[in-house]
């Protein structure tokens, strides 16, 4: 492998914008554990239960949405731009009506928690919070496909700048509605969920608006202005985006099945699993931003039918994430101590997170590696075997292990942890072999 300090820069140039935004979306769950935290152990582990649950299900929608990047990277590649616009309108309109269908299931889902096996106490603040953070699935759509479309443009910026001013909004509206200030009502849990929908809301509205107005953009008709419903164009969303959406379906369902399985082990260890893992999704989240550059530069090579260039884009990637993760790797283990006193005073929590962030350390390469790989071979429309492959690391070689180590053999939490990190091994090594092989030759698009 080959590559050049032109290739890390023109990689950078368009993961930092998305680095920074995908800082900032987190930091809104940081934000939103931490003053939830405050009120107590059960509510956040409320909020770790719930927010599983509704990333289960919305995650499949944000999976679909990613597919307009790399086609519309492919057409941009090959400078086709008269079918960018044909994409996005497209996808515009399969996104609105997922957003519906998520909405509605999310909703009438709620209730399903209290089924499993959870505290009492927990489960009904989590099916609450639940339903209300249902209510988010139809602008987080919109925003997805607005902000996936001008990201497959290369224009990276107008999204991120937007993430941060949303965290303003997040945060305002939970201390306003949390703690029940301004003369509203103390919502508790409940405040932090209409908070997120606020913040949601703000980010679909923003976006629309900038897009809308930019007179860049208006050569493809980025209004709700539908010409006409294109089956094949569809159908060439659904094929790349289905997919994709169970890709991270069968990733965040073992994740979030684990919870599950950690709620078992009781309320202080699902507290801690909730802070540990908050805190390693804000690295996960930068090396996404890489993933997304990866994939868009892979994507424009494809268009330009050039396996050389590919090759160099995706690899490039898979550098760049293994160096961005084994510096947080050496942070968490120095700060192990320190970081969950962040968010919570339970000397217990605190020490369950202590021993859970040595694990997120371990595990930090081969997520980064299967992230970048997974949106490397996005970018190669290459998305049936590598979805096989993320289901056979989570639920074959991952959840088993997990339950193995974590309740067989009695090493809790700590064990539940160490079978996540045997999945993400798995799957790191699959897809860099899947890249390596599919990337070797011209994809004919």
């Amino acid at each position: 492998m080959i590559t050049t300090k032109q290739d890390i820069r023109d990689t950078l140039s368009l993961a930092y914008p998305v680095i920074i935004g995908q800082l900032g979306f987190i930091m809104m769950g940081v934000v939103d554990s931490m003053m939830v935290g405050t009120i107590g152990a059960v509510p956040l582990a409320a909020a770790s239960l719930g927010n599983g649950f509704t990333m289960l299900l919305f995650i499949v929608g944000i999976g679909i949405s990613f597919a307009v990047t790399p086609l519309v990277a492919i057409e941009v590649g090959a400078k086709r731009f008269d079918r960018c616009g044909v994409f996005f309108r497209q996808s515009l309109l399969v996104n609105a009506v997922i957003g519906i269908v998520l909405l509605v299931i999310t909703y009438f889902a709620a209730g399903l928690l209290s089924y499993l096996n959870q505290p009492s106490d927990v489960s009904v603040q989590a099916i609450s919070y639940t339903k209300i953070i249902g209510y988010s699935a139809v602008p987080v759509m919109l925003f997805q496909t607005y902000k996936q479309f001008i990201e497959g443009l290369s224009v990276m910026k107008p999204a991120m700048v937007i993430v941060l001013a949303a965290n303003i909004v997040n945060a305002f509206t939970n201390w306003v509605l949390i703690f029940g200030n301004l003369g509203f009502p103390a919502l508790g849990l409940d405040g932090a969920g209409w908070a997120t929908f606020s913040s949601r809301s703000f980010m679909a509205l923003a976006i629309m608006i900038y897009v809308m107005r930019k007179k860049s953009f208006k050569q493809f008709d980025v209004s709700f202005h539908f010409r006409n419903i294109n089956f094949p164009v569809i159908k060439k969303i659904l094929s790349l985006g289905l997919p994709s959406g169970f890709q991270y379906f069968f990733e965040v369902g073992a994740f979030s099945f684990a919870v599950i399985m950690i709620g078992w082990l009781g309320t202080d260890q699902l507290a801690a699993h909730q802070i540990a893992i908050n805190l390693a999704s804000i690295s996960f989240m930068v090396v996404l931003g890489v993933s997304m550059a990866g994939g868009i530069r892979v994507g424009n090579a494809v268009g330009a039918q050039s396996v050389e260039k590919v090759r160099r884009a995706g690899f490039t990637a898979i550098l760049l994430a293994l160096f961005i993760m084994a510096f947080s790797g050496v942070l968490f283990i120095a700060l192990r101590n320190f970081l969950p006193t962040l968010y919570i005073d339970n000397q217990e929590v605190i020490s369950i997170t202590s021993s859970l962030l040595i694990i997120a350390a371990m595990f930090q390469l081969s997520d980064g590696v299967q992230a970048v790989g997974i949106g490397i071979l996005r970018g190669l429309t290459d998305v049936k075997v590598p979805t096989l492959i993320t289901f056979v690391a989570y639920w074959i070689v991952g959840l088993p292990i997990g339950y193995l180590l974590g309740f067989v053999l009695s090493w809790n939490v700590q064990g539940v942890w160490m079978g996540l990190f045997a999945g993400l091994t798995t799957s790191a090594i699959l897809l860099t072999l899947r890249f390596n092989l599919k990337s070797k030759k011209v994809i004919t698009i």
